[in-house]
């Protein structure tokens, strides 16, 4: 396989598994080559992720880290399936205040979100309640972030972005 590989990790992985699995997708540490998608909801990640991190850091391999925030949030309310936005939420942030923690670097976020003015998410801005998931559920497969809370989540990912760039150059 020569092409980019992206392996989605729970807080179920290893450092060992996680270090055997990088060498076997990317013998040669070429950079680019893996992403490593993390889900784990934000309390298992705070706890796990540092580990995962400093197992890869102690043996010089190149990765890029990627969270993804929604399906490790994903729960049943009223029948519908749903995430709420506060834990997608605290998940990213615990995704960059450990890249913070441990000086590494936040490479990306999945996120599954629509422009619609869709009800499939619980809160954020649009102050969707459970109540109104039947309202405008439109998904075929998993819920995803309506046009407001996306930009919500986009904002805050630029203000982290900001903060990283500004303490680097007062470095």
């Amino acid at each position: 396989i020569g092409n980019p590989i992206g392996v989605k990790v729970s807080d179920k992985c290893s450092e060992a598994d996680l270090l055997t699995m990088i060498n076997a997708f990317n013998p040669n540490n070429e950079p680019g080559r893996l992403t490593i998608i993390v889900r784990m909801g934000a309390e298992k990640l705070r706890e796990h992720f540092p580990k995962l991190i400093k197992a890869v850091q102690d043996e010089g391999l190149i990765v890029t880290w990627q969270i993804d925030p929604m399906h490790g949030n994903t729960e049943t309310v009223q029948g519908y399936k749903t995430r709420r936005y506060d834990n997608i939420l605290a998940e990213i942030e615990a995704f960059f205040d450990v890249h913070d923690q441990m000086g590494s670097v936040p490479g990306g976020i999945h996120l599954e979100m629509t422009g619609d003015d869709v009800t499939e998410c619980i809160g954020g801005g649009s102050n969707v309640m459970s109540d109104d998931l039947e309202s405008r559920y439109h998904t075929h497969c998993d819920p995803r972030l309506n046009a407001e809370q996306a930009l919500e989540i986009a904002f805050y990912v630029a203000s982290r972005l900001r903060r990283r760039r500004m303490q680097a150059k007062e470095n």
